[in-house]
């Protein structure tokens, strides 16, 4: 029997972490690995609350900072399953800078990752379905759709 349909806000992930000196780079803005870092775990997180197992990262699409984040901003990401598909579903995170001097918060970067869920022995296993409710989430799952075709059809090439 399958397993009920799970809503999207049911497995929603939100992390905030200070931007300290030992995560910058010469210029005083957090590096970009440690922003990719972050966008995993978020990810992660939102995608093992959704399945209810072990997920770990399958693909990331592409990603573009769009702002640098300085050292004393806060970085909050958050992070929604877009997407089930059989064993994998895709999940979207957007990070955000935020000072805490002036409260003003930058939509700095967002990336979009496939996970797999996997039991014990790291075998693939079956992802609950996903309730998309709210216009904006069904708006998501149609495009987590599209961003699948190309990915396979990418692969095939």
């Amino acid at each position: 029997m399958p397993a009920d349909p799970k809503p999207v806000q049911a497995s929603q992930a939100e992390m905030t972490e200070l931007v300290l000196p030992n995560d910058a780079n010469i210029m005083g803005n957090i590096l970009g690995g440690k922003v990719m870092h972050l966008v995993d775990l978020c990810g992660a997180i939102a995608a093992a609350r959704h399945c209810g197992t072990a997920a770990v990262t399958a693909s990331v699409d592409h990603m573009d900072f769009r702002y640098p984040i300085h050292i004393g901003d806060v970085v909050v990401l958050k992070a929604s399953v877009n997407r089930v598909f059989n064993t994998s579903m895709e999940v979207g995170v957007k990070v955000f800078s935020e000072s805490l001097l002036t409260g003003r918060r930058r939509h700095t970067s967002s990336a979009y990752l496939t996970f797999v869920a996997v039991d014990e022995h790291g075998d693939r296993v079956p992802v609950p379905p996903l309730r998309p409710e709210s216009e904006d989430e069904k708006r998501r799952y149609e495009a987590a759709g599209r961003r699948r075709e190309q990915r396979l059809a990418q692969r095939e090439r």
